[in-house]
């Protein structure tokens, strides 16, 4: 199916794509509809169309199996209010002097143990704004910290986005969320510096906000201790960093074994589901999981047929000449396209599912190395990733009360924080590593 259609045809159907998911269209009918007219504009027949876009639906199904699997993980630490107990561990344990830092690593913590970036926000929020209201921080303040927090555990989380780079680029899991740690920790500072700035800028947490948390709280189930909380996030980074240790230690056993995500993930649920004693929630931690997972694996059946559209084209070799004939590096196609695939689609997951699949084959070609360019293309698309054609956008300012031009405003500081790991892992990975 190498080069069956013209270049155009397949920048006609990723514009086009991106267009109706502006437009507030849903991504999966979008992304297929897009991926369809560009097959025709681009001289495919009818046969031929159904055959790019099988060929693309059945090369990520590797990544969709992985995300299900995922999902086990996500719905233990979520359903359980493990996630919640770390979350309050770590701001009890830093203090209410150091609440920008406590949050934002409450956050990060709790999205780099698997869970969605959006969920993360909303079980730090009751926090946040009790702390905020105490503190006089100011609401931006406050939500720019889970946030930015968020974005800086996102890049190294089990979530669906690191799934698709590290599949995307044919890396292990493990692989990725290493590689992402040296920007997710300036990602971390720059938040916490960047938050302390504006923390007496816009309007703060008021008392009957405060007083609402209360009345929720008595309505919610006892959360599982520390101890238990931690055991499932624990088990999966210690099986997913068992190939990496054996590498660096020379411990030829380590080195050669290597478990795939597909099972770390769901045993890690499983094993931190025994140890808070709640397996007679199996039902209904699993079945949490899975919805959360469905729309992911939907948008990135999607951008499967997406990505057979531009397989199936000459566009790769087009954008390589281009690129060459301007004197740019390929490098910087890599965190490039992370940043307006994700602004098109407003999501960090969907972004780097459609980059993967559109660019992921373009810049190996031109010599990149596929850990530098996972990195690059992954933070790129924390950047300008919370526009309000997004869930995310909306999510965040509910759960802070902030209405639609309150939540515009952080924007611009969000951008600075995903500004921020780009710009660390570009050069890192483009001119040291």
């Amino acid at each position: 199916m190498s080069e069956l259609i013209n270049w155009y045809g397949a920048l006609i159907g990723l514009f086009l794509a991106i267009l109706l998911i502006l437009r507030g269209i849903n991504p999966v009918y979008s992304l297929f509809f897009g991926a369809i007219i560009g097959a025709f504009i681009g001289g495919a027949n009818l046969i031929q169309t159904i055959a790019i876009l099988t060929n693309g639906t059945q090369s990520i199904m590797g990544t969709v199996i992985r995300v299900l699997a995922a999902g086990i993980l996500a719905g233990v630490m979520m359903e359980s209010g493990a996630a919640e107990t770390i979350a309050q561990a770590v701001v009890k344990k830093l203090g209410e002097k150091k609440a920008l830092l406590a949050l934002a690593l409450a956050t990060g913590i709790i999205t780099a143990s698997g869970v969605f970036i959006p969920v993360a926000v909303l079980i730090v929020a009751p926090i946040a704004l009790s702390v905020g209201n105490k503190m006089k921080i100011s609401r931006l303040a406050l939500l720019l910290a889970l946030s930015g927090g968020g974005k800086a555990g996102n890049i190294i989380s089990p979530n669906p986005n690191t799934i698709a780079v590290a599949n995307g680029f044919n890396l292990s899991l493990s692989d990725v969320m290493i590689a992402g740690f040296l920007p997710a920790l300036f990602g971390l500072l720059a938040t916490v510096l960047i938050a302390s700035l504006i923390k007496n800028k816009s309007d703060t947490i008021t008392n009957q906000e405060v007083m609402a948390l209360k009345n929720q709280e008595q309505d919610k189930l006892d959360t599982p201790s520390l101890a238990k909380a931690i055991v499932a996030p624990a088990t999966a980074i210690l099986l997913l960093m068992l190939n990496p240790i054996g590498n660096i230690l020379h411990i030829q056993f380590l080195a050669n074994l290597k478990i795939d995500a597909l099972f770390i993930l769901p045993l890690a649920g499983m094993i931190g589901m025994l140890a808070m004693g709640q397996q007679s929630k199996i039902i209904l931690f699993t079945k949490s999981g899975i919805e959360k997972m469905t729309p992911t694996v939907l948008i990135l059946i999607g951008a499967g047929a997406i990505a057979g559209l531009i397989a199936s084209s000459n566009l790769a070799s087009q954008v390589i000449a281009m690129i060459e004939s301007m004197g740019i590096s390929g490098y910087y196609l890599s965190p490039i396209s992370g940043i307006l695939m994700a602004a098109a689609t407003a999501s960090t997951s969907t972004g780097v599912i459609i980059a993967t699949g559109a660019f992921g084959t373009t810049i190996m070609d031109m010599g990149v190395p596929t850990i530098s360019a996972a990195v690059m293309m992954h933070t790129g698309a924390t950047v300008i990733d919370s526009l309000p054609q997004g869930n995310y956008f909306h999510v965040t300012a509910n759960s802070m009360n902030m209405s639609i031009k309150q939540r515009m405003k952080l924007i611009p500081y969000e951008a600075l924080v995903g500004g921020t790991m780009t710009l660390v892992a570009t050069i890192f990975y483009a001119f040291i590593y």
